[in-house]
């Protein structure tokens, strides 16, 4: 499967600890990560404080579908678990009361047609002031689900919406159902908002600002989302189409 990047900049007195502190902050293995050294940094006169190294790192966002249950950790997943059990919420005034069993046994029922085996369950998530719509979220488990999953996420994306559909036409109504396998979702989710809170570091320190890679429009509201409370970056969008990215911008 391919691996989709983003290219930053870290700054640390050497080389290798530039590397680390990239890999850690992100928390992602070294070996995940495309090195280009910029400045191998010095020492100052007699031995005093000089530059510092300087690395651009590609930093490998998670497209590897097959190994997801592998990646995870046992307390990551349960802590993934648990957060989907803390999201469940009460119902947007509105709904049909049917939304959530409904939505359960479309998935379930799709999973069963291809002739895969998973723990399925679902609840609404919890209300975001600048949606639309409340989340169901529909949580999906089980062994070997990476073809659920897809390459970045496509076959994920299209068993969503045909579950959209199935469920409003049940329903009558739009439901704004959003799966989740094997924690896919909400592990890149956490990648990004690392990835996001790393770039403002850059963007600050260097006082420039910092562009991410082209993504979709969930994820770039994720990198909106992690630093719009930010005191020293603000975010913008630019670009069009597929090739609309986030800027990372220093306030002055």
């Amino acid at each position: 499967m391919g691996l989709k990047r983003t290219s930053l900049e870290v700054i640390a007195p050497t080389v290798e600890e530039a590397i680390a502190r990239g890999a850690a902050e992100l928390g992602i293995p070294q070996e995940d990560l495309q090195v280009e050294i910029l400045d191998e940094g010095g020492k100052g006169f007699l031995g005093l404080s000089g530059r510092q190294a300087r690395v651009r790192l590609s930093v490998a966002l998670e497209d590897r579908p097959g190994k997801l249950a592998a990646d995870l950790e046992p307390e990551d997943d349960r802590q993934s678990r648990e957060g989907f059990a803390a999201a469940a919420a009460v119902a947007a005034p509105g709904a049909d009361p049917r939304s959530v069993g409904v939505a359960q046994d479309t998935v379930e029922e799709l999973i069963r047609l291809l002739g895969l085996e998973a723990r399925v369950s679902a609840g609404w998530g919890p209300a975001d002031p600048e949606a639309r719509s409340q989340p169901l979220l529909v949580d999906v488990r089980g062994e070997d689900l990476g073809i659920l999953i897809g390459r970045r996420g496509e076959t994920l994306s299209a068993l969503q919406y045909i579950t959209r559909l199935i469920v409003a036409k049940e329903l009558q109504q739009q439901v704004a159902v959003v799966i989740d396998i094997e924690g896919y979702r909400a592990r890149r989710e956490q990648q990004l908002q690392r990835l996001a809170l790393m770039i403002a570091d850059q963007a600050v320190e260097l006082s420039r600002t910092m562009e991410l890679e082209p993504m979709p429009a969930n994820e770039r509201r994720v990198i909106h989302m992690a630093l719009r409370e930010h005191p020293a970056v603000r975010t913008e969008s630019v670009g069009e189409g597929v090739n609309r990215k986030v800027t990372i911008i220093p306030k002055p």
